[in-house]
This record gives C-alpha cells, sequence and structure tokens, in this order.
C-alpha cells in the first residue's frame, strides 16, 4: 500500500481553482454506453443472433475486434486532463457478458491499466448487461451485489430488464459504493413507459437512503444511461437531486449533470433534439466537506470531435457503430459521462 500511495501522489496533479490553491490527488470515475457490445455466437435463450456473421448485422470476429479497438481509444483518454491513468473505476451498459468486457480489458490500448472486472447476468431478454471495470491499484472491491428491479407489469407479468449492479469497496483507502444502473427504455412511448424508470429511481433511492442511514456520511454514485434527462420525473422528482452543490444539504443528491442538460449539451441525439440520459449523481458525503477525504470536483461530457458523426443529416450526433443494420464504423451512439473525485494533500 505505500508504494501504491506513493505512485498515487507522484501521478495525479494540483489544480490552481481548488481548495486555494492546495495540492490534491485526482481520482476519475465514469460511465460509458458501449452500444451492443456482442460477441459473435447465438447464445441459446437470448435475442443476439442479429450479431452473429449469419445475422441481419453480418456481426464477425473482424467488426468485433474493431469495436474493441474503437472502446479502448475511448476509454484510454477519458479523463487524462487531470490523470494520466484515467477513469480509475468506469460503468458500462449494453455488453452482453463478462467475456466481452474481459476482451476490452485485454485490448493494448488500455491493458496496461490493468482493468479487472465486475459482471452479473441479467434477465434482460436481449441479454445485455452492465458491469463495471476498476484499476485495482485504485479500487479494491469489498462486495458486489446484483439487485432485481423487480418491476411488474399491470397484468402482472415481469419485465425483464436490466438489474442494479452495487459494487462496494475502498477507493484509495476511503468506501466507495456505486450504483451502475441501465434503466428500460420509452419503448411504447415516454409517457406510457416512465413508471419503469421510476421504479428503478425509487429503487436506486432506496438503496442510498439504507447506505446514509448506516452511514450519514456514505459516499455513493448513482450512475448509468437512466434512459431519462435531469428534468424527468424519475430523477427530479424521485431522487430528487440538488443542483446547485451549495443546497446541498446531508442525506442529499447532487446532479451535476444538470448543468449540461440546461446548456443543450447532451450524450444522445434523437430527431434533432438532445438527451442526457447517461448520468454521474453524487450523495452529500462526497460534496459537503465534512472530512479531509475525497470529495466531488465537476463533471465532463467527453464528445471529443472524433466521436461525432462528421456529416449529412446527423452530423455532430454520437458516431454510432451501425446504422439500422449496416455497420458504419462508429463508436457509440452514446457519448461517455465522468466526474473527477479529490482530495486534499
Amino acid at each position: 500500500m505505500k508504494n501504491f500511495l506513493m505512485v498515487f501522489v507522484a501521478l495525479f496533479i494540483a489544480n490552481s481553482s481548488f481548495a486555494q490553491d492546495k495540492e490534491v490527488r485526482v481520482g476519475c470515475i465514469g460511465f460509458y454506453n458501449v452500444e451492443n457490445l456482442f460477441d459473435t455466437l447465438d447464445t441459446p435463450d437470448v435475442r443476439d443472433t442479429e450479431f452473429t456473421p449469419d445475422g441481419v448485422k453480418l456481426w464477425n470476429t473482424t467488426l468485433y475486434h474493431e469495436k474493441l479497438g474503437q472502446l479502448a481509444k475511448v476509454i484510454s483518454q477519458m479523463g487524462t486532463e487531470m490523470t494520466p491513468d484515467g477513469v480509475a473505476l468506469l460503468g458500462v451498459a449494453e455488453v452482453e457478458n463478462r467475456k466481452v468486457l474481459e476482451d476490452l480489458t485485454k485490448h493494448p490500448t488500455i491493458i496496461a491499466r490493468n482493468y479487472k472486472v465486475v459482471h452479473f447476468d441479467s434477465p434482460d431478454k436481449r441479454g445485455i448487461d452492465v458491469g463495471l471495470l476498476y484499476q485495482p491499484k485504485y479500487f479494491k472491491v469489498e462486495k458486489a451485489t446484483q439487485i432485481p428491479a423487480n418491476l411488474i407489469e399491470p397484468d402482472g407479468s415481469k419485465v425483464y430488464t436490466r438489474d442494479i449492479l452495487l459494487v462496494s469497496g475502498q477507493f484509495d483507502g476511503e468506501l466507495l459504493h456505486v450504483l451502475v444502473n441501465h434503466w428500460s427504455s420509452r419503448g411504447g412511448g415516454e409517457a406510457a413507459s416512465s413508471w419503469r424508470r421510476e421504479g428503478s429511481a425509487k429503487l436506486n433511492k432506496y438503496i442510498v437512503d439504507s447506505l446514509q442511514t448506516a452511514d450519514p456520511n456514505a459516499k455513493v454514485i448513482i450512475m448509468g444511461d437512466l434512459n431519462d434527462d435531469p428534468i424527468s420525473p424519475s430523477v427530479k422528482k424521485i431522487l430528487a437531486p440538488k443542483i446547485k452543490p451549495n443546497k446541498v444539504e446531508d442525506g442529499d443528491l447532487f446532479n451535476p449533470m444538470y448543468a449540461y442538460f440546461k446548456k443543450g449539451i447532451g450524450t444522445l441525439a434523437w430527431r434533432d433534439s438532445w438527451n442526457l440520459f447517461d448520468q454521474i449523481i453524487v450523495s452529500s458525503g462526497l460534496v459537503r466537506q465534512n472530512d479531509k477525504g475525497y470529495h466531488f470536483y465537476k463533471a465532463r461530457v467527453f464528445n471529443q470531435k472524433y466521436l461525432q458523426t462528421k456529416t449529412g443529416q446527423y452530423k455532430g450526433y454520437p458516431w454510432r457503430t451501425f446504422s439500422g443494420d449496416n455497420y458504419i464504423g462508429g463508436y457509440s451512439d452514446h457519448f461517455p459521462v465522468y466526474v473527477f473525485l479529490v482530495k486534499e494533500l
């Protein structure tokens, strides 16, 4: 641990705008919906045949490895403006299984970071899950839990959607809880489907409240593709985060993504309108500086030019992997997001 901390201090830089020019350590935590990271195999009882060599998308080993390379490039650059090691923890969505995440971590572009994987198979009928990548020199997993969404249709049938992934561990010696989400889509219309996302929001709120009851200063991060914006009822009314850090009281949440949304900055676009579905929300323990530990510093939407469609009707939109069933060689239909946590030395 001593050697780790010496490297940690040496790598992370001071930032003159934080804490009256005091030197700080910086940690980066992000989320990325990677858009259908499937292997090429036809898995029984999973709707993944389109992502096979004989499927409509003609998905093959060459394209799979190109996709891994694209994602690895993005991950390698996220957060490096403040820390050379980039994201220490990265929540991901739309991954088929643990193997595709392991393949991603072994890509030459990021293999030196030694990312490890937390993953559980979810009941989603398309076979897409959430997961967490972490650098073990920054984060030590103590407990990982798969929490079912438990959404029931009015007719009594179960909604087969992604589970919530709760990972608790030591982030440079401080207990941190991370909830990785991918809430139900807006299929059938935003209003008609909102109850599903509101149900997931209530479950997240219950989990956070439980953690804060056990420890009022609990450091908790909710991240994910929420399929809702910061002003949607699921976020604004149920999670009810404050939108200004100086308004955060003990037990509150804070949503730094709101400011981006109000500026018209999103993480995905649809029919000439931007949405900010990919969000990172933090607990009061990461905002109110009650101790000398890590605290929220700033959030970013990683929307570099190379991630954007260059020309045509969708210029400026995220450059996605597929347009319909046609492979167009992009990165994802979502921009990733991340936050910086800082700790005074």
